[in-house]
């Protein structure tokens, strides 16, 4: 399967806002388009404006488009804003909520820590990271890679926990309490345009 490998911090200044909450991605350096003059005399127009915002979304959960695309599809099945329920889908991914609970400090790392086979959920090994939580379940981390995770944990001063999990750093395991809603996501993204952009 194919994916990106390329700079990442490259990702945040092409959409123009930090994809990852590192300092190398929030600096204000980051955040301007490159080039010797940025932004200066370049104007989107309506369609580069909602490929920007849906790039956003794409980059911050670490997705391929073909994914993004199924995830689109799956939110416009069910009921509800189709929007609210694609980040719902995003939120309850497997690599996500490592991220959020802070056992990682970027997407890349959750998902290293996945597909490595150091997780559990229901105590069965799971190493999808796509794989989407259900209200119920508990995610653990295998005791050999804990020692890791807290020190991920500390290097995170005052990362905030969404509601919808409960983490337990004792035992550094999240359980899924509740489906996350749109002001629990610690990312500004406008969901309409994104919806626009696919129709």
């Amino acid at each position: 399967m194919s994916r990106y490998l390329g700079p990442k911090v490259k990702l945040s200044r092409k959409v123009g806002v930090p994809i990852a909450d590192t300092p190398k991605h929030t600096t204000k350096r980051q955040l301007v388009v490159p080039g010797m003059h940025g932004a200066r005399g370049r104007r989107q127009k309506a369609y580069g404006i909602r490929k920007d915002e849906k790039q956003k979304l794409r980059f911050h959960y670490n997705v391929l488009e073909r994914q993004f695309r199924r995830y689109l599809e799956e939110a416009g099945r069910r009921q509800g804003n189709t929007g609210e329920v694609l980040l719902q889908l995003l939120e309850l991914r497997l690599d996500n909520v490592i991220r959020r609970a802070g056992f990682a400090r970027t997407i890349w790392g959750a998902r290293q820590l996945v597909v490595h086979g150091h997780v559990k959920i229901n105590g069965e090994k799971v190493d999808r990271p796509s794989f989407s939580l259900s209200i119920g379940d508990v995610v653990t981390i295998k005791e050999k890679t804990q020692k890791l995770c807290r020190e991920q944990m500390e290097s995170i001063p005052g990362h905030q926990v969404p509601g919808w999990i409960a983490v337990n750093p004792a035992e550094l395991s999240v359980k899924c309490v509740a489906n996350p809603t749109s002001d629990q996501i610690p990312f500004d993204v406008n969901t309409n345009l994104i919806v626009e952009f696919y129709r």
